[in-house]
């Protein structure tokens, strides 16, 4: 399972960067967990050969994104809990926004900013 969270600026911010990895955590719908950053994966990351995130400019027309995956089964073939939002930090930023996302998982990865 995937969700891609896209990340822009707020109405007349001032262009900013980002680099690395968003930090997430499951919200409601089952126990906590906390989203592994990893740079590839089978659903998203960074293309084969490239192992350094890039730095991402976000301006009013450019966007950022982090594809977060779940593993759907747990390791005895039972189905993972389902959560309805997860709880999201930008890279080196501290507000964390809780956004509404649908993801079957028992396991989290993250994977580093993109341009979106």
């Amino acid at each position: 399972r995937a969700v891609t969270l896209t990340f822009s600026l707020a109405g007349g911010g001032d262009p900013c960067t980002l680099t690395g990895y968003p930090w997430v955590d499951s919200g409601a719908g089952g126990p906590s967990i906390h989203a592994q950053p990893t740079l590839h994966g089978y659903l998203g990351g960074l293309p084969p050969g490239v192992d350094s995130p890039p730095t991402v400019i976000l301006s009013i027309a450019t966007q950022g994104q982090a594809i977060v995956e779940g593993t759907a089964m747990d390791s005895g073939g039972g189905p993972c809990p389902s959560y309805t939002d997860l709880l999201v930090n930008a890279p080196d930023t501290s507000y964390t926004f809780t956004v509404p996302a649908t993801i079957d998982a028992c396991a989290l990865q993250v994977h580093p900013m993109t341009a979106g």
